[in-house]
């Protein structure tokens, strides 16, 4: 391929997906996704503590690729719709990784289901906080949390997680 950037496409134009590789001289990649004429949003990747907004994340997938553990913060409930997925890239080995209520007027319902024995947890009145150790609560490479904002002051999520040992709640009431 010459130095300039190229746009290949894979796939058919005629489909409800297509994928645009772009190409430039120094081998750099980018994979645009178009769905049913809407694009489709790369993800983000942090190693370092973050703070969800809904211009910046919703709709896209935060992978958290810090095995010492991140600290993730939601934006304020409104009851927007809007849809925060969180994916742990790198498996924490030490401290946690938290997905916590920007304040304590938020709070979760939802479960985690979380497999080594398949325990699945519920969220309890006034639960704030996702904390995923990378052992019994989750954290492990893979695990996904899925936060959807329903209603004022209210937080749907659900976790998909895998666990060594006895399985434990991820869900807690921290934030003050």
């Amino acid at each position: 391929m010459a130095n300039d950037a190229q746009k290949m496409l894979i796939g058919s134009a005629t489909t409800d997906v297509a994928e645009y590789v772009q190409v430039t001289g120094d081998s750099t990649y980018r994979v645009t996704r178009y769905m049913g004429g809407g694009h489709v949003p790369e993800p983000v990747t942090t190693t370092a503590n973050l703070t969800l907004t809904a211009a910046e994340h919703a709709g896209r997938t935060v992978v958290v690729n810090k095995a010492d553990g991140a600290a993730i913060t939601l934006p304020a409930a409104t009851g927007t719709g809007a849809v925060y997925t969180v994916v742990i890239g790198t498996t924490v080995t030490s401290n946690s990784t938290t997905i916590k209520a920007a304040s304590a007027s938020d709070s979760f319902v939802g479960r985690a289901d979380i497999a080594a024995d398949g325990e699945t947890f519920r969220a309890s009145s006034g639960d704030d906080t996702v904390t995923m150790n990378g052992t019994t609560t989750g954290g492990i490479a893979g695990d996904t949390v899925t936060v959807t904002d329903i209603a004022s002051g209210t937080f749907l999520v659900h976790m998909a997680g895998n666990a060594s040992g006895t399985e434990a709640t991820p869900f807690s009431a921290t934030v003050s």
